[in-house]
């Protein structure tokens, strides 16, 4: 059995996937994308509106260029974004557009990691100008490059962006990504590029030290299949946010049988790997609720991360799922 709250944002994201599902089946291609959307309202506590939020998407595509990827189906999460996150989103989507337009200047390529990333500096609250977080995320982009050509990619660009909040020394901030990209590699974990995300999630917190979130980790990782749960490479970054708190235990139980309750719903049967994506973001949100942990330095950081779990999520779904939107808006 779920603790009420959870149920109650279980079903409530339930319900949102459905909504949409109806009202978008023919404008995109993928449903993944539906489960990326309702839990983006589900995690915020926010109610989808369903006609305010198709509004709010047409005009997104109105806005933009003929060749701008918020033509395709990409707009959808946009609007998802500024509509969970900000008071007047039609507005904040002009300053967004700037701020995408500033990663371009910087040097990104334009596309849907590149947007990804441009509502994570948008909603960071950093009092760096984005001129100088521009910057800082070019430097970090490229240091990933040099340490792991072939692991880094655009779907990278999101972290980056996350990464230059900690306004660390690149130097110093590659130095620690490597120190838990290593030593991870070392006791189990899998090289690739999903470790590559949980050490950038790692490196994102400054509250604990970096030995005791390696150690944590590891814990995490046998507590998750001692329960009975089978961790993939994909799952690391997940087991990245439960090593913030000092004794995830309870919350694998629940997130554990979050996830049973999801694989076992025809909606969401075949989707069982962003089955348990989701369920760590739907009941960590929860746990922000908490008022002892809005107390502590590690609040800001689990915000951050439950945001880079978001934008591995919609980069999973935008690169399978950018060939069939163009074919469908």
């Amino acid at each position: 059995m779920l603790p009420e709250t959870i149920q109650q944002k279980v079903d409530q994201y339930r319900g949102f996937y459905i909504s949409l599902k109806n009202e978008l089946k023919w404008k995109v291609a993928d449903p993944k994308q539906f489960m990326a959307i309702a839990s983006m309202y589900a995690v915020k506590g926010k109610s989808l509106k369903l006609p305010q939020y198709i509004q709010l998407s047409d005009y997104i595509k109105n806005q933009v260029g003929m060749f701008s990827t918020l033509k395709s189906s990409q707009r959808f999460t946009i609007a998802a974004m500024l509509d969970t996150s900000y008071e007047n989103p039609k507005e904040t989507f002009h300053e967004f557009l700037d701020v995408y337009d500033q990663l371009v200047q910087g040097g990104f390529t334009r596309g849907p990691f590149t947007y990804i990333a441009a509502s994570a500096m948008l909603s960071n609250e950093s009092s760096r100008s984005h001129k100088e977080m521009v910057r800082s995320s070019i430097e970090i982009y490229q240091g990933m490059k040099k340490k792991h050509l072939f692991l880094t990619s655009s779907g990278d660009v999101p972290l980056a962006v996350l990464l230059a909040e900690t306004s660390e020394s690149v130097d110093d901030l590659m130095h620690e990504i490597e120190h838990f990209y290593t030593t991870l590699g070392q006791h189990g974990f899998k090289k690739g590029n999903d470790l590559q995300f949980l050490s950038h999630i790692l490196a994102i917190d400054k509250n604990l030290h970096g030995d005791t979130l390696i150690e944590r980790c590891l814990a995490v990782k046998e507590i998750c299949e001692s329960a009975g749960m089978k961790v993939k490479a994909m799952h690391y970054p997940f087991i990245g946010l439960l090593a913030l708190f000092e004794k995830p235990e309870a919350e694998i139980e629940i997130i554990h049988e979050a996830v049973k309750q999801l694989n076992a719903d025809k909606l969401f049967k075949w989707q069982k790997d962003i089955n348990v994506m989701l369920a760590v973001n739907l009941v960590i949100s929860e746990k922000l609720k908490d008022s002892r942990l809005v107390e502590t330095g590690i609040y800001t950081t689990i915000e951050t991360v439950i945001q880079a779990q978001q934008a591995a999520i919609l980069a999973v779904i935008a690169s399978t799922s950018a060939v069939a939107t163009t074919t469908t808006t």
